[in-house]
Formats: structure tokens, C-alpha cells, sequence
């Protein structure tokens, strides 16, 4: 899997960064040393190809998944991120999606609860009811998401919100009043998040 690395420094957490639909490695990648200083920062790039735009797993229509696609890519992240984890030693870990990348980051943190200590989803689109994962108990998750966001419904939003506090997970929701570009407020609120 193709990815950006910057390394920090010893014993410093790991920030994945997952991007959105039409993005790639470097969409957040800068970001990571501000948002979380001294980090090693992984930045996986999409495999899939959607009329020259890359995204993390197939899709037939706006929030229509290829489900087979999805659990099927969802293991492979797993995979790439506990290699991270055991590279970098990490005991903190931290994902960052947008959209597309908010969604597999979703995916993953359903599937292995035990590989993330911390999640932030933004814009995140899950029209499914994922299965229980016990696992996320007491893990931290912020979502953001726009309240007249044509992409991510806001009931969308709340279901996903709500199933992961029924896991155990312990969310933040942060609303801002546009669609589904990134507020500014959605940074102030992923770096008192990650504070």
C-alpha cells in the first residue's frame, strides 16, 4: 500500500490519516505535527480508482457500498495499520478521516476497536448498521459533520453517533452549520479533542 511517513520522535504516538474521495496521501499529512507534535505520521493512499478520483473502497452510488469490497478492504487497512503500530512501537494511536477516509477509518474501528485509543471521523457517511464491537469501550471518538451537509445526512450522522456510544465509545459531536466542506471550527475542535 503506497503511504506517506514522517517519523517522530521515540515513543511518540502514531496519527494515521485517511483521505477523502479525490484526495490522496497528502491531504492531511501536513497536518499531522501540528495536531499532534512529536508523531509519527502514516498516510495511506486509496487503491481505488473512481473516474480518476481515489477513494478507499468501491461504491456503486452516493452512499450505495460495494459491501464485499469494503469488509474485503477493511481487513487490509487492519493489517497495514497493526504493521504500523508494531514498526513505530506506538501505544497511542490515533485515525483521522474525512468523508471517504472517515468512513474506512469507521469500518476499521468497528472491525479491530483494539488497534485505534482514539478516532476522529469527519464528515463521516455509514448507511449501515455495523455489527457490536464490544471492543470500543472506552475508546475516544469525535465526530464532525455540517448540518446541511448534502453528502451525510445529519439523521446519518446521529445513527452512527449513537451506535457507537451503545458500544461503549465515548463520542464528541461537533456540528457546524455549512455542508460538507471542513469548518474551521471542525479543527479547533480536533485539537481540543487530541489536547
Amino acid at each position: 500500500m503506497i503511504a506517506a511517513r514522517s517519523e517522530g520522535q521515540a515513543g511518540g504516538p502514531l496519527l494515521l490519516t485517511f483521505h477523502g474521495t479525490g484526495g490522496d496521501e497528502g491531504q492531511f499529512h501536513g497536518l499531522g505535527p501540528r495536531l499532534l507534535p512529536g508523531a509519527h505520521v502514516v498516510s495511506p493512499r486509496g487503491e481505488v480508482n473512481e473516474q480518476g478520483m481515489l477513494r478507499f473502497f468501491r461504491r456503486s452510488a452516493e452512499g450505495i457500498y460495494d459491501m464485499e469490497d469494503l469488509a474485503r478492504r477493511t481487513v487490509a487497512m487492519a493489517d497495514f495499520v497493526a504493521g504500523e503500530i508494531a514498526r513505530t512501537g506506538a501505544s497511542r494511536v490515533v485515525g483521522l478521516g474525512y468523508s471517504n477516509g472517515a468512513n474506512i477509518l469507521a469500518s476499521v474501528l468497528a472491525a479491530r476497536p483494539d488497534l485505534f485509543t482514539e478516532a476522529v471521523l469527519l464528515h463521516p457517511l455509514i448507511p449501515f448498521t455495523p455489527p457490536d464491537a464490544p471492543g470500543l469501550e472506552g475508546r475516544r471518538v469525535l465526530i464532525t459533520a455540517g448540518q446541511r451537509d448534502p453528502i451525510c445526512p445529519p439523521q446519518l450522522t446521529m445513527r452512527l453517533s449513537d451506535w457507537l456510544e451503545t458500544q461503549g465509545a465515548l463520542v464528541t459531536l461537533h456540528w457546524h452549520a455549512d455542508g460538507h466542506g471542513i469548518d474551521p471550527s471542525e479543527w479547533q475542535a480536533m485539537q481540543e479533542f487530541l489536547a
